[in-house]
């Protein structure tokens, strides 16, 4: 699968304007491994080191030099020009080394200059530091040695000492603007996790809150099928109907939900939300469990709720009445929701703890007791609490206070 960037252009398309180190694979088995931009950037250098050592030839060329000097001069000039290439994988020991070679001879200047660039850029200041010192060092013994009168020794100390700073400087900054840089990639990778990582949660979320519930009223008619094989006909043919109807609309839900995945596409940063419930769809909810058998009785106290509060009340109570069939199936259950604006949502789901309705084998529905978890953090990120237990009145109960402001806001009526 192709890596896109946040405008949509594959990622390989902009790999080359980058060098290896903010690329992530800056070593290959104990090599560096350039990318285009390096090999680019490291040309440029050998360039420029080769240029730098032409003019400072010119200048040479101008003073009377003994011939092996001169020799001298012109082979290990060109050999630190050749030794560039290597800046990357040694960039210490090259610096150091042209150095000291530029303590005395003037051709290395170009190599010399590369190197302490190469090192600022790519060492910590604990170690480029020392290393800018020792060219500044250097410089004493060439002063001392090369030059002929005064003049030309103020100039030698002036051009070594503002080059030096000025390379030296110009590495830092870089070092700097990179470390940034990946400081911010960083940042944007593990925020772009944390989003993938809640969309997962909020996909698991919403496939639990749509099947959970239509799954439980499948198994409890089934259940009471196998229960009682020798029922009446008529119940056997009202009950494999609820059972047809609530695969159907299981099967509906899901398809929903997998569409919405799949019509996201990938400009889209999160997945958009399906169609929701609200709090008027509740008393359709009731009917549905009263069908598969369930005591339900609904208060409904609250006004004209906000949609995306009136979500939350209806999944609260779906995920509270989907427990009482799977845990106290045929005790009578409670819906209280009462609320005004300005003030607070509330809403209660009550019903008897009595004993556990007898099945047959293997007939009772399975949980993994993360409904309520769910509901616990759909409360508080909707700025309200979740409190859930038995009383001492021998009662489950499930209570959920959400704010309902007096101003709607936009995310209330999406």
């Amino acid at each position: 699968m192709t890596e896109l960037r946040e405008d949509g252009v594959p990622a390989h398309e902009y790999r080359w304007a980058l060098p290896s180190v903010l690329l992530g694979d800056a070593r290959e088995g104990g090599r560096v491994r350039r990318s285009t931009r390096d090999w680019i950037v490291d040309t440029l250098m050998f360039l420029a080191a080769c240029l730098i050592t032409y003019l400072s030839l010119v200048e040479l060329d101008k003073k009377p030099e003994p011939d092996p000097l001169m020799v001298l001069e012109q082979v290990t000039g060109a050999l630190a020009c050749v030794a560039v290439w290597l800046r990357r994988r040694w960039p210490v020991a090259l610096s150091v080394t042209t150095a000291l070679l530029s303590s005395y001879l003037e051709l290395v200047g170009g190599a010399c200059v590369v190197a302490l660039f190469t090192v600022a850029v790519h060492r910590p200041l604990k170690i480029s530091g020392p290393v800018a010192l020792l060219n500044f060092l250097t410089l004493v013994p060439f002063v001392a040695l090369r030059p002929e009168d005064d003049d030309e020794r103020a100039w030698a100390v002036a051009l070594g000492v503002t080059v030096v700073l000025m390379v030296f400087a110009w590495g830092i900054v870089v070092r700097a603007r990179r470390q940034l840089v990946w400081s911010l990639r960083q940042r944007a990778d593990s925020a772009a996790q944390q989003a993938k990582q809640l969309e997962r949660e909020r996909i698991a979320r919403e496939m639990h809150d749509v099947l959970a519930h239509r799954i439980s009223i499948l198994s409890l008619h089934a259940g009471a099928l196998e229960f009682r094989p020798d029922a009446p006909p008529a119940e056997i043919a009202r009950a494999a109907g609820a059972i047809r109807t609530s695969a159907h609309q299981a099967l509906q839900d899901l398809r929903e939900v997998i569409g919405v995945l799949r019509h996201a596409g990938p400009e889209a940063d999160v997945v958009p939300d399906r169609p929701q419930p609200t709090l008027a769809d509740l008393p359709a909810l009731v009917e549905e469990c009263r069908q598969a058998g369930m005591d339900v009785r609904l208060d409904l106290r609250a006004g004209d709720v906000p949609d995306g509060q009136g979500r939350n009340l209806y999944r609260i109570v779906q995920e509270a009445l989907t427990n009482a069939r799977k845990h106290a199936g045929g005790v009578p259950v409670s819906v209280v929701v009462e609320g005004e604006r300005g003030e607070e949502l509330s809403v209660e789901v009550r019903n008897p703890l009595g004993a556990r309705p007898v099945r047959p084998s293997g007939a009772r529905l399975p949980g993994a007791g993360a409904g309520l978890i769910g509901l616990a953090e759909r409360a508080e990120l909707a700025g309200g609490r979740l409190e859930h237990g038995a009383t001492p009145e021998g009662e489950f109960v499930v209570r959920a206070w959400l704010p309902w402001p007096v101003e709607t806001t936009r995310e209330d009526v999406s």
